[in-house]
């Protein structure tokens, strides 16, 4: 027996289907892609189960995150990805210009790549290097890695100086920054 039902949080609706069975406690399972199974005894109350999943909300949006964004890039063709890193050349550029003139620093190029295990990163040549998987993530992480690398620019390391930088520039990054770690690269 399959019931759908929905958690509200954080501003966001996370679907999920309560699977009954003979079993004797309660389980939540995020599946590849983000979808979300919650396993119940036959009896359950459905008030039992929603306080369940309630409970566990931290946890779900976050791995309903890091599920999608494991999944991003498998779903998509080889043309659907060309086009995806094209959009994602073009945005970037745009956003790094801007910020660049509002930070007053100067990047010599922006290479658009598919990194494991993270979003972007400058060299010493002042290269800009970004994830195409960026532009999925959404506008405000978008632009919290740009500033972030730019950053680099004018401090090649994390001290204090360095977030005084990031922080001129995007007051709210530290929420930003947060948002961010729900995806991964």
């Amino acid at each position: 027996m399959r019931e759908r039902e929905e958690l509200r949080y954080a501003d966001c609706v996370y679907p999920y289907t309560v699977v009954r069975s003979d079993r004797k406690t309660l389980a939540v399972q995020v599946r590849p892609g983000g979808e979300v199974q919650v396993r119940a005894p036959r009896k359950m109350k459905q008030e039992t189960i929603r306080q369940f999943v309630w409970e566990h909300r931290e946890w779900l949006r976050r791995k309903v995150a890091e599920s999608r964004a494991a999944s991003v890039g498998e779903e998509y063709s080889p043309q659907e990805k060309a086009r995806l890193r094209e959009q994602a050349r073009e945005i970037l550029r745009i956003k790094a210009d801007y910020f660049a003139r509002l930070m007053g620093v100067q990047y010599n190029r922006i290479f658009i790549k598919e990194q494991k295990t993270v979003w972007g990163s400058c060299s010493a040549k002042g290269n800009l290097n970004f994830n195409w998987k960026l532009i999925l993530a959404g506008p405000d992480q978008l632009e919290y890695v740009v500033v972030h690398e730019l950053a680099h620019l004018k401090e090649m390391n994390h001290s204090p100086a360095f977030w005084r930088e990031v922080e001129n520039v995007l007051p709210d990054y530290r929420e930003r920054r947060k948002r961010l770690k729900e995806f991964r690269p």
